[in-house]
C-alpha cells in the first residue's frame, strides 16, 4: 500500500464521518457492495478465507497475536494490528504511533478464486501465538470485516509430545553481570544514587556500575569505620536499584602511585573481609587494585615503578592476589590488569576446560583490558600479541574478562577491530563513560549496537519438545536447544530450573536443570534433555511451562531484574523473570 493510497483512504473516510448527513442523503438510492466476510480455521498450520463482493484491487488480513496490547502496532477497528497478509505477501509491523510501516517477511499461499480470497500460513511465521484476533480488509471501496479472534491448541504428535518453535528478537536489554556499565562517581566520595541507577537499567539498559574506591586516607593507617560504613552504603544503593558493581580498591590516582606497603594492605584486606561476605550477592567481579596508580599495578612506590620488578616485588604482589582471593568469597572471581601477571604468578599456560570452576586460584583469575585498542600492545596489555592472542582466548573461555577504551587509533580503534577482539577475547563487559570518542567512533561506524547486544551471553531459544500430558508421580522428558549468540558465558553461577505454573491458581513446582549456564559458551548451541518427575501431590490442572535463570543468591532469588531473560519474541515475563516456553502440559491421575 503506498502513501499516497493511506492519505487518499484517510481523507475518504474523514469526508465520511466529517458530513455523515449529507453523504447518505445524497446517496441513499445507491446499492453498496456488502462488506466482506472472514473465516478461519487450522492451529499449527492457519487458514484464513475472505469472501467479497464486487471487484476490489487489494486484498488484506490484518492479525493481531497474543500479547500485543492497543498502541503497539498498527491501529485497525479497536485491534493493534502486528501482522500484515496482502495479496501472496507476508508482513510484520516495523512502524510506530500508528505510521504505516511494515517489514516484509516471506511469501505465503494465496488465491484468489470465485469471490473467495484464501491464504495458508504457518503459526510459527507468527512466532506460535496462542490466540490471534484477525480483520479482513478490501479496497477499493475501501471496507473491513468483522473481528474473529482465534485460540489456538497444540497439535500433539505421535509421541504425545508438542514441539515449539520460538521467534529471536534483535532488541538490546539489560541482563545481570553483562553489557556496558557505567562509572557513576568515585566510590569513596558521591552517593550512588538510587533512582539515577534505576535510570540505567530502564532508559539504557545498563546492569553494572563500577566501584572506584580510593584509600588515599588510609596508607598509612587502618580504614575508617566512617569508611567501611560508606562501601556498605554504596552496595546496598546498588542492590536496592538491582544492579551490580564491579569493585575496586586502590590508593592513588597520582603518578607514581603512593599506595600502602604490603604488611598495611594485607590489614585492610582483613578489614575489607566481611564486606566482601556481605555483599558477595551484588558485587560481579573483583578487580586486583591496590597497586600503583588507579590500582592498574604499573606506577608504584613500593612494588617495583614502570615494570622493573624484583623477585621481592613478584613475591609481595603475589602475596596480595592470594589474600584477596582469601577474603572475597569463592564464588566471585578477581581480575589482574595483564595477562603477564597471572602468567608469572600462576604459570603460563591457559586455563583448561576440566580446571575451570574448580575453585584454584588459576580458575578465579580473570582479567580487565583498561586500554583497549589504544595501541598495538593496549597500553602494556600485551607483550606480544602473536603469543598473548592465544593464551587470552583459551583463558577468557572460563573467567572473566573486560575493561575500558582509552583513547582513538585508527584504524585499530575502529569496528572491525574491536568486534574481532571483542569476540575472540570473550568480552563480558565495557565501560559507557570512557572514552567517549572511542564509543563514538562505534556508533558513527555502526557496530555500536551490536556491541550492545553481543558483549557477554544472548540466550536465544530455537525449539523446544515437550510433553503434552502428566501424571502426579510420574516422569516427563523436556527437550529444548538454545543458541549463545553473545561473545561469553555468565562467569558465576546461575541456577537453571523448569517452572510448572497451574494456569488457574498460579501454584508454582520448580525443578532444577542438570545443566550450567557458566558452559554455555558463546557461539556454541546448547540442547537441554532431562527427565523430570513430578511430585505425588500436584494438584490436576493445566500447567504453563517456563524457563527460569535466576541468581543463586537468596537475597536475589526472587528479584526478576537478577534474572537472566532470553532474547526471543513473546517470552520474558518482566514481573516474574521467568521465560515463558509456550507450552502448557495437562496433568491428571
Amino acid at each position: 500500500m503506498t502513501s499516497a493510497f493511506i492519505r487518499f483512504s484517510l481523507a475518504f473516510q474523514y469526508c465520511v464521518k466529517g458530513a455523515a448527513l449529507s453523504f447518505f442523503l445524497f446517496t441513499a438510492s445507491f446499492a453498496f457492495a456488502a462488506s466482506p466476510v472472514l473465516t478461519a480455521s487450522g492451529s499449527t498450520t492457519l487458514t484464513y478465507q475472505l469472501a467479497y463482493s464486487g471487484t476490489p484491487t487489494y486484498f488484506r488480513v490484518y492479525l493481531s497475536t497474543t500479547p500485543n496490547p492497543l498502541g503497539t502496532g498498527y491501529p485497525i477497528s479497536q485491534t493493534s494490528a502486528n501482522y500484515l497478509i496482502e495479496k501472496g505477501s507476508l508482513y510484520k509491523y516495523a512502524g510506530t504511533s500508528g505510521s504505516w510501516n511494515w517489514t516484509f517477511v516471506k511469501q505465503v499461499s494465496y488465491t484468489n478464486k470465485n469471490k473467495q480470497v484464501r491464504w495458508v500460513i504457518a503459526n510459527t511465521d507468527l512466532g506460535s501465538p496462542t490466540s490471534i484476533a484477525a480483520i479482513g480488509q478490501v479496497e477499493a471501496p475501501l471496507q473491513n470485516s468483522a473481528k474473529i479472534s482465534q485460540v489456538l491448541s497444540p497439535s500433539p504428535d505421535t509421541s504425545g509430545t508438542q514441539k515449539v518453535s520460538y521467534v529471536a528478537n534483535t532488541a538490546s536489554f539489560a541482563n545481570p553481570e553483562r553489557g556496558f556499565y557505567h562509572y557513576p562517581t568515585e566510590c569513596n566520595s558521591g552517593a550512588f544514587d538510587v533512582t539515577e541507577m534505576k535510570g540505567y537499567r530502564n532508559n539504557e539498559s545498563i546492569s553494572m556500575v563500577i566501584c572506584m574506591f580510593y584509600l588515599k586516607e588510609f596508607v598509612y593507617s587502618p580504614i575508617s569505620q566512617a569508611a567501611l560504613d560508606l562501601f556498605q552504603s554504596q552496595m546496598n544503593n546498588v542492590r536496592a536499584a538491582g544492579l551490580k558493581a564491579i569493585v575496586r580498591f586502590a590508593y592513588s590516582d597520582s603518578v607514581p602511585a603512593n599506595d600502602a606497603v604490603p604488611a598495611q594492605v594485607m590489614a585492610h584486606l582483613d578489614q575489607l573481609a566481611p564486606y566482601f561476605a556481605q555483599n558477595s550477592d551484588v558485587i560481579a567481579v573483583v578487580q586486583t587494585g591496590l597497586i600503583g596508580s588507579w590500582g592498574e599495578w604499573y606506577y608504584t612506590l613500593n612494588y617495583g615503578n614502570e615494570g622493573t620488578l624484583s623477585a621481592a616485588n613478584w613475591a609481595d604482589r603475589k602475596a596480595i592476589v592470594d589474600k584477596l582471593l582469601q577474603v572475597v568469597p569463592a564464588q566471585r572471581a578477581v581480575q589482574l590488569r595483564t595477562m603477564n601477571y597471572k602468567q608469572v604468578i600462576y604459570g603460563a599456560s591457559a586455563l583448561s576446560a576440566t580446571e575451570a570452576f574448580t575453585g584454584t586460584s588459576r580458575a578465579r583469575i580473570g582479567h580487565h583490558n583498561d586500554c583497549f585498542l589504544a595501541a598495538y600492545n593496549d597500553g602494556g596489555s600485551y607483550k606480544d600479541p602473536s603469543v598473548d592472542y592465544p593464551y587470552l582466548n583459551a583463558d577468557t573461555t572460563y573467567v572473566p574478562m573486560g575493561g575500558e577504551t582509552c583513547a582513538v587509533n585508527l584504524p585499530r580503534s575502529d569496528c572491525p577491530t574491536a568486534l574481532d577482539e571483542l569476540s575472540r577475547f570473550h568480552w563480558s563487559y565495557l565501560n559507557t563513560d570512557y572514552n567517549k570518542d572511542v564509543l563514538n567512533q562505534f556508533s558513527a561506524s555502526g557496530c555500536m549496537e551490536q556491541i550492545k547486544q553481543k558483549l557477554g551471553y544472548r540466550f536465544v531459544l530455537q525449539s523446544g519438545t515437550y510433553a503434552l500430558a502428566g501424571k502426579p508421580g510420574g516422569q516427563f522428558t523436556i527437550n529444548f536447544t538454545l543458541q549463545n549468540q553473545g561473545w561469553a558465558a555468565p562467569f558465576n553461577s546461575r541456577i537453571a530450573e523448569l517452572v510448572l505454573r497451574n494456569t488457574v491458581t498460579g501454584a508454582l513446582y520448580q525443578f532444577n536443570l542438570n545443566t550450567d549456564p557458566r558452559l554455555w559458551l558463546g557461539g556454541q548451541t546448547i540442547t537441554v534433555n532431562q527427565t523430570i518427575t513430578l511430585p505425588s501431590n500436584i494438584p490436576s490442572g493445566n500447567y504453563a511451562l517456563f524457563l527460569n535463570l535466576p541468581d543463586p543468591a537468596s537475597t536475589l532469588r526472587n528479584r526478576p531484574e537478577y534474572a537472566i531473560q532470553l532474547a526471543n519474541q513473546n517470552v520474558w515475563e518482566a514481573s516474574t523473570g521467568f521465560n515463558n516456553l509456550q507450552h502448557t502440559m495437562a496433568i491428571a491421575p
